[in-house]
């Protein structure tokens, strides 16, 4: 019996973007294609075809239990997933977004990288895909006549090697000779250690067209920061996924590993992943966050209010891993609020000073190891119900915010309670997508908690 989804030309063969990517195709070459789906952790999964064969191909396909399987590669308990995905583990089927098509810089081959979108059988977007959870939310949006606009900024370690998990991670030896000891934020000459790592860095990223902005040096040692240019969520996210692919490869060219892990250094601050957000009418492409003469709307109250309430609810899309607690409980500058303030820094959302036309909220609240498309999804979703249902905001913090005193949950068991109470956040990400990503991180707090750490052996096998 032949599935519906056979009688369907995918979108973007119906069109002349078809033609376009066999002339882009042409014109540099490629051998091969990398077709690439991002899943639950924001890796990429996917096949790599000749190019000819990826072209004539009737359509891509993988099994859509690639969205139920977790970091380590376990799956959850049957009962879990009952009703998710078919017990018959069948195919998505993938369509290419054209207009994500890139170079592979780093291959000898003349290789394109494509991202694509999952459908089920019958055509409809696949419910698990975490690009399909965040193109859900801007079709709420695309309702409203509004436009998200988003910038991200991804802080990532440099690290050696470390090919035994027993031993602590290290910072890498520079340029000099020497790691880093003492902390070196802002530094100029702390970046220049890495300076053939970083050449390298942006020639690939220019190569891929990212829109990569500023780099920066962070606190902590070989700490980074890599700031995009802001536009729409999609593409941002896009670009956070490729750059995650990107930085790791040439950092192994060059012997040592990058990581976004969101603490992965005792002694050392978490790594975050800023979102600065605003909103711009369609048409106008007024922002709507502010008059003319900088006065806040009521629009921007509504949106901030939003953040204020749903946040700890969506806490498992900004820090999804046992380890992303340790950055909330014991970084140095990691937000445990839900508090907003101008130019303040130890609230969670932070509005920056700015033009009236660049009026925006920062959401400090995301973990360099999240899904850029979860975790940005998360926040439109939290400011969509803001204004919604017309929510109002705290008071600005003009000091310290963290003497105020937490109100974002503590441990990922805390976090997966939350996000299963009944709520409009879980009806606008999607309940089944909701209870997969559940069931994985439920699976994945359940392997961390088998295994029996050094403290475990250090301080309680002879004292208790």
């Amino acid at each position: 019996m032949r599935h519906v989804w056979f009688n369907q030309q995918p979108k973007a063969f119906m069109n002349n973007e078809t033609d376009q990517l066999k002339q882009w195709l042409k014109e540099k070459g490629i051998t091969e294609i990398e077709a690439l789906v991002p899943d639950m952790t924001g890796n990429a999964r996917g096949k790599i075809l000749p190019a000819s064969k990826y072209l004539n191909s009737e359509t891509t396909r993988l099994p859509e239990a690639i969205f139920i399987q977790t970091v380590t590669g376990d799956w959850p308990d049957d009962d879990a997933i009952e009703d998710l995905v078919h017990p018959a583990d069948v195919d998505l089927y993938l369509q290419p977004d054209t207009s994500s098509v890139r170079m592979v810089p780093w291959v000898e081959e003349p290789t394109a990288q494509i991202i694509h979108d999952c459908y089920t059988a019958t055509g409809e977007p696949h419910p698990l895909a975490p690009r399909n959870v965040l193109k859900r939310v801007l079709a709420l949006y695309e309702k409203e006549g509004l436009q998200p606009i988003v910038a991200p900024e991804l802080e990532f370690y440099l690290v050696q090697k470390n090919t035994d998990a027993d031993f602590p991670l290290q910072p890498p030896v520079g340029r000099s000779g020497r790691p880093e000891r003492a902390r070196q934020s802002y530094s100029i000459d702390a970046v220049n250690e890495f300076d053939p790592l970083f050449e390298e860095m942006y020639d690939f990223c220019e190569a891929m067209e990212l829109d990569v902005d500023t780099l920066i040096h962070e606190s902590g040692a070989a700490q980074m920061e890599i700031n995009f240019e802001h536009a729409d969520p999609l593409s941002r996210a896009d670009q956070v996924f490729l750059f995650k692919r990107t930085i790791r490869e040439v950092a192994m060219r060059h012997d040592v590993y990058a990581t976004f892990l969101a603490k992965p250094m005792q002694n050392e601050p978490g790594s975050s992943m800023h979102i600065h957000q605003s909103l711009l009418r369609v048409g106008s492409g007024e922002n709507v966050f502010a008059t003319p003469d900088g006065e806040l709307t009521q629009t921007f109250k509504h949106y901030l209010a939003g953040l204020q309430t749903y946040t700890p609810a969506a806490m498992l899309f900004y820090a999804p891993n046992v380890n992303s607690y340790r950055r909330i409980l014991f970084g140095d500058a990691a937000p445990n609020n839900t508090h907003w303030g101008f130019d303040n820094r130890t609230a969670g959302l932070r509005i920056p000073i700015s033009a009236p036309e660049a009026t925006r909220v920062e959401a400090r609240f995301a973990g360099s190891d999240v899904n850029p498309y979860l975790a940005i999804a998360a926040t439109l979703a939290c400011g969509y119900l803001g204004m919604k249902h017309k929510l109002q905001p705290t008071e600005p913090v003009l000091g310290d915010a963290h003497e105020l005193g937490a109100n974002l949950p503590k441990t990922l068991e805390h976090a997966l309670s939350l996000l299963q109470q009944p709520s409009e956040l879980i009806d606008i990400l999607g309940e089944k997508f909701v209870q997969a990503y559940v069931a994985i991180k439920y699976k994945e707090y359940e392997t961390f908690f088998q295994v029996i750490s050094s403290w475990e052996r250090e301080y309680l096998l002879l004292n208790v």
